[in-house]
């Protein structure tokens, strides 16, 4: 359950960028080794005296962290898209791993040992909830519909007044700052982290939640993260070739549901009362 959890913070940051804003980042892993390295730092190295009370500041502080990296990448990148983004992000997540291998204060290649085991179920259905929450709130406001007005059509975006640079540096911090989050949660689960971790294959694995799930949909990221975590633990007796079967399971789903399980549909739950279908009125008594 708290892997569940953790996953679906996870897929709801990358389906912010990926999904609602219609860009294509493969780089998320390196937000996230950012925010387990800061996070599990806080708690082991920086304040190891008391670090059940440092640990919701630390994840925050990895969180913010991430951030930082996100605000750098957007600022760098806002005029690419598609598959030049990629690249972008690509090179970003490259760049993050090789850095993590050459700093022997955090462990160099061998990773960051001795980090306490302060995840727990309660701290991340927390951060799950708060995540769907700003999430909902974000793509559904008024700022936040040129969002989804980039996905749509950017030039068209760009003529009735959408701040185009503002939305995705916007929709990169805010996302940046949940997969921070997440990694600062993963690291005090597993009790152990190197640079190894936070490869292709961790933002392949976000890929396969988000389109799993489907694009733009805040209960699709929560379906696909879940599917994938079960399925990657029932599979787990195949070993690696588990991670045959579920690319596999992913290209057979793009071929017949291109936009996943739930793409661009989304429950009424986390649908404002505005975008609500109106019932009819009741028609007037018959004399």
């Amino acid at each position: 359950l708290i892997t569940i959890g953790i996953n679906i913070i996870l897929a709801l940051a990358l389906n912010l960028v990926n999904g609602f804003m219609g860009e294509f980042s493969v780089g998320h892993a390196g937000f996230m080794a950012a925010g387990a390295y800061i996070a599990a730092m806080g708690t082991s190295r920086w304040f190891p005296a008391d670090p059940m009370l440092v640990f919701p500041f630390a994840v925050i502080l990895g969180g913010l962290g991430a951030s930082v990296l996100g605000l750098v990448i957007a600022i760098v990148s806002f005029k690419t898209s598609g598959d030049y983004l990629a690249i972008v992000t690509l090179a970003f997540l490259m760049i993050v791993k090789s850095v993590l291998e050459n700093i022997e204060a955090v462990g160099g290649p061998r990773g960051l040992l001795g980090i306490a085991p302060l995840t727990t179920l309660p701290w991340v259905c927390g951060w799950v909830l708060v995540s769907i929450w700003v999430t909902r709130n974000l793509v559904y406001s008024r700022f936040g519909r040129g969002i989804t007005a980039v996905r749509e059509d950017v030039v068209a975006a760009n003529l009735v007044g959408v701040h185009t640079r503002q939305v995705k540096i916007l929709a990169f911090v805010v996302s940046a700052f949940f997969t921070g989050v997440a990694g600062g949660l993963f690291a005090h689960l597993l009790q152990f982290i190197n640079p190894r971790m936070f490869d292709i294959i961790k933002s392949t694995e976000m890929l396969v939640m988000v389109y799993l799930g489907g694009m733009g949909s805040i209960a699709g990221s929560i379906l696909g993260a879940s599917v994938f975590t079960v399925m990657m633990e029932l599979l787990r007796p195949l070993a690696a070739w588990r991670m045959v079967v579920m690319p596999l399971i992913l290209v057979l789903l793009m071929l017949f549901r291109p936009r996943g399980i739930m793409g661009l549909t989304e429950l009424v739950w986390f649908k404002p009362s505005e975008e609500l279908p109106t019932p009819p009125a009741p028609l007037p008594p018959v004399p």
